[in-house]
C-alpha cells in the first residue's frame, strides 16, 4: 500500500503518459481526444469453514482513449501501460475513426462545463494490511457466525478486500485531472438448517476507511442471525397487499428510476418516463437530492467520466421529476446539457417521512416485508415490474413468520405514486442513501 506522497508521484507520472497519448493522437490527425488511465492495487482473501480458499493480489492498470477526426469517433483500450502499447492503442483508435460514420452529436464535453481544479473529497484512506491479517479478519467473521447457534451448519464463506488506486483523466481542452481513492469491504454468508429446511443469508460492510467497517465479530453475528431468521418459511396466499422493501433492497427501486431517466434510454424512446420533466411521478412527500461532493462518500466525485463537474441538485422535488441523467452525447441528442453523470450517479439522498423499520412495520400493519429480490423481471420501456421475492409476513405491525417462493408484481409508475412512506433507517453502503420504502399495494403471488 502506498502513502499519500508516493501515490501523488504515481499520479504525476501517469499524467505525463496521458499528455503523451494526447500528443500522439493530435500528431495522427485527431482534432480532439480524451484519455483516462486508472490504476488499482490491493488484496482480496476468502475463507470457508475457517480454511483459506483464495488469496489474490491485484495490481491492475487500464487506459481508454476516444478521439474524434472529421466528426468520426474511434475508441481503444489496453491493460498494458507500456509506451509501445499506448502508441498501439492510439493507432487503433485512429484506424477505427477512419471507418466509422460521421456523428454530429459525438465529441468532448463543452469546455466551460469541465472541472480544471477538482477539490479533494478525502476519498483516499490506505491501510497497511498483510495477507495474514486479512485472513484473520475474514476468518473471525466466519468463525463467530459458525459458533453463534447450533443451527448454523455451514458457510458460503467470508471475503475481505482492501484496494487503493487512482484515476487520471485528460483531454485536448487542456484538462488534466486526477484523484486517489480507497475501498475496504468485508462480507460473510452463512447457512442455517432446521430439520429438512436450509436457508442462506449474509451481511456485508464497505467503506473508504478501514476503521469505519463493521467489526468482523459483529458482522459474523449479523450474518448468522439473518440466516436463522429465515428458517422454516411459509407460503402465503396470492393477494394484493402493502409491501415494505427493507432499506438494503429498497435502493433497487431507485435503480429502476435511474435506468428510466438515463439519457441513452430517453433518446431511444426506451423508457416509460420519456418527456416527464416537471411531472409528478412520486407521492409529494418524496425528494431525492444528488450530492457529489460528500467527503469520503462511496459515490463522490469532483468530475465525471468526461471531466465534467457534477452538480448538487434535486432529481425529485416533492414528487416531481426535476432532471434527467445525461452524458454529453445523450444531452446533445436530446437538445439539452450534460448533467455530469457520465459514469453513474453521485450519492443520492432520499428524503424520509417515516421512522425506523419498527415504525414502518407498525405503519404498514399487515403486509409483506421484502428482504430479498430475485430475477430481472423489470421492463424499463413499459414500467412492468415482476420479481421473485422472500422476506417476512407482518401482522399488526409485528413480524409473524418468514415467507419464500413468492412473486411481487406491479407497474413502476403505480409503485412510484403509491410509495407512501420512506424510512429514516438509512443503508449507507452504496450510492443511494435510502431507508425502507412502503408501497401501498402490490400483487403478491404465492400459493
Amino acid at each position: 500500500m502506498e502513502n499519500k506522497q508516493s501515490i501523488e508521484q504515481s499520479m504525476e507520472h501517469v499524467k505525463q503518459s496521458v499528455s503523451k497519448v494526447l500528443e500522439m493522437a493530435k500528431s495522427l490527425g485527431a482534432q480532439s481526444a480524451e484519455v483516462s488511465i486508472s490504476k488499482m492495487q490491493g488484496l482480496s482473501v476468502s475463507t470457508r469453514m475457517g480454511e483459506v480458499e483464495t488469496v489474490e493480489f491485484n495490481n491492475d492498470g487500464a487506459l481508454g482513449i476516444s478521439l474524434y477526426k472529421d466528426g468520426r469517433k474511434g475508441s481503444a483500450s489496453t491493460a498494458d501501460l507500456s509506451e509501445k502499447a499506448l502508441q498501439q492503442s492510439v493507432n487503433a483508435a485512429v484506424n477505427i475513426a477512419n471507418y466509422t460514420s460521421v456523428d454530429p452529436f459525438a465529441g468532448l464535453a463543452d469546455k466551460e462545463l469541465l472541472e480544471f481544479e477538482p477539490e479533494d473529497l478525502d476519498l483516499y484512506h490506505p491501510q497497511q494490511i498483510s495477507a495474514d491479517q486479512a485472513i484473520d479478519i475474514a476468518r473471525e467473521a466466519e468463525l463467530t457466525a459458525l459458533q453463534r447457534d447450533a443451527r448454523i451448519v455451514n458457510s458460503d464463506g467470508a471475503n475481505f478486500a482492501s484496494y487503493e488506486g487512482f484515476k487520471v483523466y485528460g483531454n485536448s481542452h487542456g484538462q488534466l485531472v486526477a484523484y486517489p481513492s480507497t475501498r475496504h469491504s468485508l462480507t460473510c454468508m452463512m447457512i442455517a438448517a432446521s430439520g429438512e429446511d436450509m436457508q442462506r443469508d449474509y451481511n456485508y460492510t464497505v467503506s473508504r476507511e478501514f476503521a469505519q467497517l463493521t467489526p468482523a465479530k459483529s458482522l459474523g453475528e449479523q450474518a448468522a442471525d439473518a440466516a436463522l431468521e429465515r428458517l422454516n418459511p411459509r407460503k402465503i396466499a396470492t393477494q394484493k397487499c402493502p409491501v415494505l422493501f427493507r432499506a438494503d433492497v429498497a435502493n433497487s427501486i431507485f435503480g429502476h428510476l435511474i435506468s428510466a431517466i438515463s439519457g441513452g434510454n430517453l433518446y431511444r424512446n426506451s423508457s416509460f418516463l420519456v418527456d416527464s420533466i416537471g411531472e409528478r411521478i412520486f407521492s409529494d412527500h418524496l425528494t431525492i437530492e444528488e450530492r457529489p461532493f460528500i467527503k469520503r462518500g462511496l459515490a463522490s466525485s469532483a468530475f465525471d467520466a468526461e471531466g465534467v463537474k457534477p452538480i448538487q441538485r434535486e432529481i425529485i422535488k416533492n414528487g416531481c421529476l426535476q432532471s434527467y441523467l445525461l452524458t454529453s452525447y445523450s444531452a446533445r441528442k436530446l437538445g439539452l446539457q450534460t448533467t455530469g453523470n457520465a459514469g453513474g450517479i453521485h450519492n443520492w439522498q432520499v428524503s424520509a417521512n417515516g421512522g425506523d423499520l419498527t415504525a414502518m412495520l407498525e405503519a404498514m400493519g399487515t403486509g409483506l416485508l421484502v428482504t430479498e429480490l430475485m430475477g430481472q423481471g423489470v421492463n424499463v420501456v413499459t414500467g412492468d415490474y415482476s420479481r421473485g421475492a422472500a422476506g417476512f409476513w407482518v401482522e399488526n405491525g409485528q413480524i409473524a413468520y418468514p415467507v419464500s417462493e413468492i412473486t411481487i408484481a406491479a407497474n413502476l409508475k403505480d409503485m412510484f405514486k403509491s410509495l407512501v412512506l420512506s424510512g429514516n433507517d438509512y443503508d449507507l453502503r452504496g450510492s443511494i442513501k435510502t431507508g425502507s420504502l412502503l408501497i401501498e399495494q402490490m400483487q403478491v403471488s404465492g400459493q
